[in-house]
């Protein structure tokens, strides 16, 4: 039986995660510790964290630092339980060299930057269609990588290459150059011979760049289909392709409420304008924070739209006769 006296407290947890085990810490609304403990980092250790969290009374907020790696599985269970998670940054360097280190240090500061509201962002659901879209493109990603590495590499072999085979690949394009080393058949009991081993190890390259291309092709041509069902009137937009716009939405994640403006989503950019004003000079600049990914992307539709646009065209010369630098155009059309 419960006393009519006892009432129900309202708690605040924090988490630091882990790879293989989480700590969580619970506090009170005047920041009391009620307790700390480790649990492991699995849909059975989400729970007993939970169902632990929610015994010091009616659980309102969690923060958690690494929404978007170790902390994922964690956030999506307590989504499930309808608790709100709010998203922890890197704890303060100096604090830390004043307050030292350790797991329940970190959870207990997660738990007091809610409380404080010093950290009220929420994080990325990482469910759904954009989720997908989200690793597509980082395979994606990846592999251009791999790809620029080994044409470099590629084309670092052709220059020191011997004479017979430079003469043979001059003059070729990229993918000429990997056509042609691709079908190369050096001997293989003549690898002693610096014109075969050469052969030997630009067909090795050739035929990963080819790979290379083969995935990309693969991941283009799944993203396509993926990013015009999300967003359709994005790609209609001039300037705005099949990669910006993938990366412009898993930049707003898969539940864009969590921005509540339009000046939110330009801070979580790179677009938003601080001011850069000194004496009579009154200017503003771009606040270099946030995704630069998502910037890049911005940056360059504007660079398109600025050559193909009619609309853009006329609002860059009005600026222009109002005495406005190129680049602070661009800076106003990224905003």
């Amino acid at each position: 039986m419960i006393s009519m006296t006892e009432t129900i407290i309202e708690v605040v947890g924090g988490v630091d995660t882990h790879g293989d085990t989480h700590h969580a810490a619970v506090i009170d609304t005047i920041g009391r510790v009620l307790g700390s403990r480790e649990f492991a980092a699995t849909g059975n250790g989400y729970a007993k964290l939970f169902e632990w969290m929610s015994g010091f009374g009616r659980l309102e907020l969690v923060g958690v630092e690494g929404t978007g790696t170790y902390g994922v599985g964690l956030c999506r269970h307590l989504a499930g339980e309808q608790v709100r998670v709010v998203e922890i940054e890197r704890p303060n360097r100096r604090a830390r060299r004043q307050h030292g280190k350790s797991d329940s240090i970190d959870a207990e500061a997660a738990a007091r930057a809610v409380l404080a509201e010093t950290s009220t962002a929420s994080p990325k659901n990482r469910i759904g269609i954009l989720e997908s879209i989200r690793i597509i493109r980082g395979a994606r990603q990846g592999a251009v990588k791999a790809r620029t590495a080994a044409i470099n590499q590629l084309k670092a072999l052709i220059v020191a290459s011997p004479e017979q085979v430079r003469t043979e690949l001059r003059g070729c394009s990229t993918s000429a150059q990997v056509k042609v080393c691709a079908g190369f058949r050096p001997h293989l009991d003549q690898l002693q011979n610096e014109t075969q081993g050469t052969k030997s190890a630009m067909r090795s390259i050739a035929r990963r760049i080819v790979a290379l291309n083969e995935e990309i092709d693969t991941a283009d041509n799944a993203l396509g289909p993926l990013v015009a069902a999300a967003a359709p009137a994005t790609l209609e937009l001039v300037g705005i392709g099949v990669d910006h716009a993938a990366q412009l939405l898993v930049t707003a994640g898969d539940n864009p409420e969590r921005m509540r403006s339009g000046p939110k989503f330009a801070r979580l950019c790179g677009t938003a304008p601080i001011p850069a004003s000194s004496g009579k000079s009154e200017r503003h600049r771009l606040h270099r924070g946030g995704d630069r990914q998502a910037n890049r992307a911005l940056h360059l539709a504007v660079v398109v739209r600025l050559r193909y646009c009619e609309r853009t065209k006329t609002y860059y010369q009005r600026r222009t006769a109002e005495g406005l630098s190129r680049p602070e155009i661009r800076s106003v059309c990224q905003n």
